[in-house]
């Protein structure tokens, strides 16, 4: 998960991608990074660290230029504290390719071997961003021959990208002395959306980065789908995809986007307000309602199911824990050591929402189990009675492979293990889980026309429909999280492992 933004502008562009990071920095917090363009020259800066850090002002000053695109990167993949795999990444031929990229590939394994040995290209880092962009260039290489650039060419070039490369990708690139590209894999897994105002065009993974630069959001752009914005601000857009099934992460609306977006056409917001009532049948079928005396929400993101869940159970909603806005976030901290000693950082009880009371806790989701065992404890030490667990969505059983971190099974407090064997674990006194298809329904409902979710770490079905156990053990080889006497991955049975 990263956020990406691309603008074509009238005016300087530096510092609206920058406002468009800002509002994006809950995508990624350990790198950031913008180019701009100016004539044919690009103008880069990038370094590990939140955006307010990584950006001075003499920074922002040299980044000229109407055209340009950042990121914010959170890493799947690579090596986590290398700053040469900070986004965007350029290379110099054909015409000169600055990209960025919000997903995970797959086969980018096979396909470094690929590029060097065929394609004769070289690359530097362990980054699966570096492989799309060289593959990218060969393409537009190949399809241009030397010849002038036109947008039929670009969009020729996308489509041998999406024949090449295997997993979820949205894409901004910049190709010098033309313009921006956009572009979304087949699935549509991770999003993409664009918006205009007076002289602008954009591009962003969320439509609250559109809103917040004052533009009007036009729509999302389409699994399969490239726009090519050149540097007179005209769109061309073409489907470049020879089958698209749209199937969008279902854990963005669970967790990762903010609640003020909207990603293809469903509100974040309404779907979490959706899982929160969906949730609050399996609380009635678990815990007696008149055995809850308050339903307290863990921040941020499960407040609008926790709001929901308690007012169609008739109980009170409290806030019981103050969060600590200048922690990270931590899901997205590398290393369970970290994550478990920022919690309490994180996080800080209010006592007398505590005290002598039974709790309702709601959670977006349970992930590796850490934070949720030491946010227990804590309400216990406040003073709690009893402390009932529920989470807005489904155990999290299976690895992710598009570009979420939590591939490794044995990071996994629900792998393998019953909700009884998670609920001693976590050390409450009721654990509730929301339902896989109650989820897909709640969240599906607000747009009929998408067929189907990626809820892979859910369910263990990949919406690409080629992943297997060998290749989830391949993507965590250099992973150092895995707990000791954990299920190694490639002994992983998925229940997609026929079809794929």
């Amino acid at each position: 998960m990263c956020g990406i933004v691309g603008v074509v502008s009238n005016a300087p562009v530096n510092q609206l991608i920058y406002d468009a990071l800002l509002l994006l920095q809950h995508r990624g917090q350990d790198a950031a990074g913008i180019v701009t363009q100016s004539g044919r020259k690009f103008h880069m800066h990038k370094a590990k660290g939140m955006v307010r850090d990584v950006f001075r002002t003499r920074n922002m000053r040299s980044l000229p230029g109407n055209v340009g695109l950042g990121q914010v990167r959170y890493p799947t993949a690579g090596n986590a504290q290398s700053e040469d795999e900070a986004q965007p990444f350029y290379v110099n031929a054909p015409f000169g390719l600055v990209l960025a990229h919000n997903g995970n590939l797959t086969n980018a394994h096979a396909l470094k071997a690929e590029l060097f040995s065929t394609d004769h290209r070289h690359i530097n880092t362990d980054s699966d961003s570096e492989v799309l962009l060289n593959v990218l260039a060969h393409e537009l290489e190949r399809t241009t021959r030397g010849l002038p650039l036109s947008p039929p060419d670009v969009f020729a070039a996308v489509k041998g990208v999406h024949k090449r490369i295997r997993g979820s990708y949205a894409v901004v690139a910049l190709i010098a002395g033309h313009g921006l590209l956009a572009f979304r894999d087949p699935y549509g897994i991770r999003p993409l959306c664009m918006g205009h105002g007076d002289g602008q065009v954009a591009v962003a993974s969320e439509s609250v980065a559109l809103e917040g630069l004052g533009l009007s959001f036009d729509r999302d752009i389409q699994p399969g789908e490239a726009v090519f914005v050149d540097l007179s601000g005209n769109v061309h857009a073409t489907q470049c995809a020879d089958a698209v099934t749209h199937s969008p992460c279902i854990f963005e609306y669970v967790y990762l986007a903010r609640p003020d977006s909207v990603l293809d056409g469903i509100s974040v917001y309404q779907a979490r307000l959706n899982m929160g009532e969906t949730l609050a049948k399996r609380v009635i079928s678990t815990v007696p309602p008149d055995q809850i005396d308050v339903v307290i929400p863990i921040p941020e993101s499960s407040r609008p199911s926790a709001m929901q869940l308690a007012h169609l159970l008739g109980l009170p909603y409290r806030e019981g824990f103050v969060k600590n806005r200048y922690v990270g976030r931590t899901f997205i901290m590398p290393g369970q050591g970290v994550r478990k000693k920022s919690v309490r950082q994180k996080l800080n009880v209010i006592a007398s929402e505590f005290r002598g009371r039974n709790v309702l806790l709601v959670d977006d989701s349970i992930v590796r189990g850490t934070t949720s065992r030491e946010i227990v404890q804590m309400a216990r030490d406040a003073g709690a009675h009893k402390v009932y667990m529920a989470s807005a969505a489904p155990p999290v059983r299976f690895p992710n492979v598009y570009g979420i971190d939590m591939p490794t099974p044995g990071e996994l407090v629900a792998h393998g293990r019953t909700v009884e064997e998670v609920r001693q674990l976590i050390g409450c006194d009721a654990l509730i889980y929301q339902d896989v298809d109650a989820m897909k329904l709640a969240v599906g409902s607000l747009n009929p026309s998408i067929g189907g979710f990626d809820a892979s770490c859910f369910d263990g079905v990949y919406c690409t429909g080629d992943i297997q156990a060998s290749d989830i053990a391949r993507l965590n080889q250099g992973r150092g999280d895995e707990p000791e006497g954990q299920e190694d991955s490639s002994r992983l049975a998925l229940p997609n492992a026929q079809e794929a």
